[in-house]
């Protein structure tokens, strides 16, 4: 199946990249010494970040050239009259593909500057801001809510995806946190967009899926490389776009509006970290944008875990809110009040976990 191929060929490029990129940081130096915001007791290298954007940006360009080429000298139609149709529909969209692309080019050079020299974060939330308002405005990347207003759309994604980049960039604090909690929201959003029919979308994430997949071969406990901000900027921007450009409302199901709160319940245990832990930094009278072990995940192991069974925890969560979501478009009302009961339960519990430690030091 060509989507099957799309999912392998980005997961072994991927695996490659990750290998090569590994052994290139080792030998320069580029590696991330132990810090009080990791758990990590040793020097490891960075370069994950371009393992994946290179597998992004390599498959990107490979679907482009082959469609813009290939496609009118007619190679695609031995494959047959949908394949085309469906090569056509992504044609009309390579525009909106390379705006996507050169914003997330940008995101990454921010976070490999960032990773080589630590960079002011206001000048950081600049940057993100202009890349999010392009692919807003300019990619048709919004959430619209049913409000006909193009500013107010593109202001309301810009921060969207502003937000979902900060909080996959916080939940890079713990070995395969930021990766695998990404593969799996984006894997929920590719059954969504594959419910609707979105060949294309569809097909951006399981290349996406597959470059995180690669990625955590080396990045599951125990991790041989760090994505470093490189990654994490790329990770959440990505995982934001694939958010908005999936559908979650359909017009034809009377009664089902909420359906558009897919994202929010999808997304929820990446949200609900970066906003309990902001809130706890400024009430602490620091800087929420100071790293420390103040996440869930910290304080799971702080509470006896080791960090696989950490991170385990919190794919099960994050698992367990977004089955959930998948669910909304198809069921009333009262459905839905039961699906946004289950995933604050889900955020309950993460809540209590998190209360037992805190007379726990910050940094022990």
């Amino acid at each position: 199946m060509p989507s099957a191929g799309l999912f392998i060929g980005s997961f072994l490029l991927s695996v490659v990249l990750t290998a090569v990129a590994r052994v290139f940081a080792i030998r320069i130096g580029f590696v991330s010494k132990p810090t009080a915001d990791r758990y990590s007791q040793y020097a490891i290298p960075l370069g994950g970040g371009i393992a994946i954007f290179g597998t992004l940006a390599l498959s990107i360009l490979a679907a482009i050239i082959s469609v813009k080429f290939l496609f009118p000298a007619g190679w695609f139609n031995w494959l047959g009259s949908a394949v085309v149709d469906y090569t056509q529909g992504f044609l009309d969209r390579i525009n909106q593909l390379i705006i996507i692309f050169c914003a997330s080019a940008v995101l990454f050079a921010l976070g490999l500057w960032d990773d080589k020299k630590r960079l002011d974060p206001y000048f950081k939330l600049i940057v993100q801001f202009a890349a999010a308002i392009s692919v807003a405005a300019f990619a048709d990347v919004r959430v619209e809510f049913f409000i006909e207003s193009k500013l107010i759309t593109t202001m309301l994604s810009a921060i969207w995806i502003v937000f979902l980049i900060n909080a996959f960039n916080f939940l890079d604090n713990m070995d395969g946190a930021s990766a695998g909690i990404a593969a799996i929201t984006c894997s929920i959003l590719f059954v969504a967009a594959a419910l609707s029919g979105q060949v294309f979308v569809g097909g951006l994430t399981l290349i996406f899926i597959g470059a995180l997949a690669g990625f955590l071969v080396f990045n599951f406990p125990p991790a041989k490389i760090f994505m470093g901000d490189a990654g994490s900027l790329v990770v959440g921007f990505f995982a934001a776009v694939l958010t908005l450009k999936t559908t979650y409302y359909h017009q034809t199901q009377s009664g089902r509006w909420f359906s558009v709160f897919f994202p929010l319940i999808c997304m929820a245990v990446p949200l609900y970290d970066f906003i309990s832990v902001t809130i706890l930094r400024i009430s602490q009278g620091k800087s929420p944008m100071v790293g420390d072990t103040q996440h869930f995940s910290h304080r799971l192991k702080r509470r006896g875990l080791n960090e696989t069974q950490a991170i385990l925890t919190l794919y099960l969560a994050t698992l367990c809110t977004g089955l959930g979501a998948i669910f909304l478009y198809q069921v009333n009302f009262l459905g839905a009040i039961l699906i946004f009961i289950q995933t604050f339960m889900v955020l309950a519990i993460i809540a209590i976990l998190e209360a037992t430690g805190r007379n726990d030091s910050a940094n022990d």
